[in-house]
């Protein structure tokens, strides 16, 4: 039915879910924040450095998954201020080929857990 999907190699969730859930060939991860799992501490100061980390922390849970960013079919990129759109899809966009990019959505918002700045869901399918 449902495989859950956890690694060390990225945060701990910080309520009731889990890292990631596999259905058959879909794999749904839970949004990923600045969290460097090695320290447990946020990355702050620099949205490139946090859109980076959130981004790794997802390679993480994508590879314990047996899976890459190609097998990604959707993000979903929810940031504090769309000022910043332009230096996260920066970051962003150097972890994926642009001929075979995966469906997105990016959304501001209020505030995120923790209060940070960016947060970055994915769905792939193997």
């Amino acid at each position: 039915m449902k495989k859950i999907i956890n690694t060390s190699k990225a945060p701990a969730p910080i309520g009731p879910y889990n890292q990631a859930v596999l259905v058959k060939d879909t794999l749904y991860i839970s949004g990923q924040i600045p969290i460097d799992p090695a320290t447990g501490k946020l990355v702050e100061g620099d949205i490139k450095k946090e859109t980076k980390q959130s981004m790794e922390n997802l390679k993480a849970i994508l590879e314990e998954a047996g899976m890459t960013f190609e097998h990604v079919i959707k993000s979903s990129i929810f940031i504090k201020d769309m000022n910043q759109f332009a230096q996260i899809n920066e970051v962003y966009g150097t972890y994926f080929d642009a001929d075979t990019a995966p469906a997105r959505e990016t959304v501001e918002v209020a505030n995120l857990p923790k209060f940070v700045n960016v947060e970055i869901s994915m769905i792939a399918i193997k």
